[in-house]
């Protein structure tokens, strides 16, 4: 037991040795899914310890750039080593990673947390401001492309691309001092908790071990990156001998990047801590937008790459469909399994109608 104590210390810096032999392609498939599975969970470790130290909504904030910012960046990997399919990788990887957080993870944490506490709570005010910055920040990224006229298809000119880019992060920023600074309390749990379930920050967590914690998470969440690119062309090959669309590896790197965040989420639902849960997810989905498009834009800019940013019909239908339904089904302030099936049954269709478009 005192051994197991020490995994999410041991995992990290194990996983530094798989990312080399990874990256040399040396690294087994099975070595580097064992790796990732434990980098993940040393992650969500970490994550909680940060978050713990610094209480709501701070902890979960950390979280949700650390994973974005390391998203970010495997985006621009990828996109500049490309050969095929760059100009869209953005756009795919992005709106993947909305699903996932919206559907598959808000689904998921509203059924569990239904099934075991019966009725959850949370800060509705908080969670309707985020709900109004994301609705903003998705249709002027992935939407509106599709509707101007300066440039052909689905793409932004060089000064809308630019002027996106600066709205996108004046609203993330402009959420994160509302979050943090000015209605921090909008984030915090509603009156009536139960006792002995706090998300404040304890005492419990030295300064000390928050700072080695912090180190390890962004070694962990740099490790996931990699070991899920080291996984990619593997994933990639598989995809292709089934025939299915390409389209789905996206998913599937969206879905290991998002892992972390995603476990923390189910366990906060668990344990009847929803706000959190939704702390993660919306601010997740907010970060991702809203840091993911000025990185792509620069990079476009300074490659002259074109960026295909504009949905495809279907894709914007699923995308107002679950911007809709997300923001009906946390509008009360209170959530039931209900809302968590419906979540779940959108995911399935996207990604049933991503294997079979």
């Amino acid at each position: 037991m005192r051994l197991l104590s020490y995994l999410p210390t041991a995992w990290p810096l194990l996983s530094i040795a798989v990312v080399a032999l990874s990256l040399g392609g040396q690294s087994p498939v099975v070595l580097t899914g064992v790796a990732l599975a434990g980098t993940v969970m040393a992650a969500v470790h970490h994550a909680e310890v940060i978050a713990h130290r610094l209480g709501e909504p701070f902890g979960t904030l950390i979280l949700a750039l650390a994973v974005t910012v390391l998203e970010v960046g495997l985006i621009v990997t990828l996109m500049l080593g490309a050969a095929e399919g760059a100009a869209t990788l953005a756009r795919d990887t992005v709106i993947a990673a909305v699903m996932i957080i919206l559907n598959l993870l808000v689904g998921v944490c509203l059924l569990i947390g239904g099934i075991r506490h019966h009725e959850q709570s949370f800060q509705q005010t908080g969670v309707s401001a985020a709900l109004a910055v994301l609705s903003a920040l998705t249709v002027l990224s992935l939407v509106l492309p599709n509707y101007t006229v300066s440039e052909p298809g689905p793409v932004y000119a060089a000064p809308q691309l630019i002027f996106v880019a600066i709205v996108s992060l004046f609203l993330y920023g402009t959420f994160v001092m509302v979050q943090t600074v000015r209605h921090r309390d909008y984030f915090l749990r509603p009156e009536g908790s139960v006792e002995g379930d706090t998300e404040e920050g304890g005492g419990h967590v030295t300064r000390r071990n928050a700072l080695i914690s912090l180190a390890l998470l962004v070694v962990s969440l740099a490790s996931v990156v990699l070991l899920a690119k080291g996984l990619s062309k593997p994933l990639d090959d598989a995809v292709a001998a089934a025939g299915l669309p390409k389209a789905l590896v996206g998913v599937v790197i969206a879905a290991l990047v998002l892992a972390p965040e995603g476990i923390a989420a189910t366990r906060a639902a668990l344990a009847n801590r929803l706000q959190t849960s939704l702390n993660l997810a919306l601010g997740s989905a907010l970060a991702t937008i809203g840091l993911t498009i000025p990185a792509v834009a620069i990079v476009s800019i300074m490659i002259d790459l074109p960026i295909a940013l504009g949905l495809t019909g279907k894709g914007t239908v699923l995308l107002l469909l679950t911007l809709l339904v997300t923001t009906q089904s946390l509008a009360t302030g209170r959530t039931t399994v209900l809302q968590g099936a419906v979540h779940l049954v959108i995911f399935g269709v996207y990604l049933f109608t991503t294997v079979v478009p």
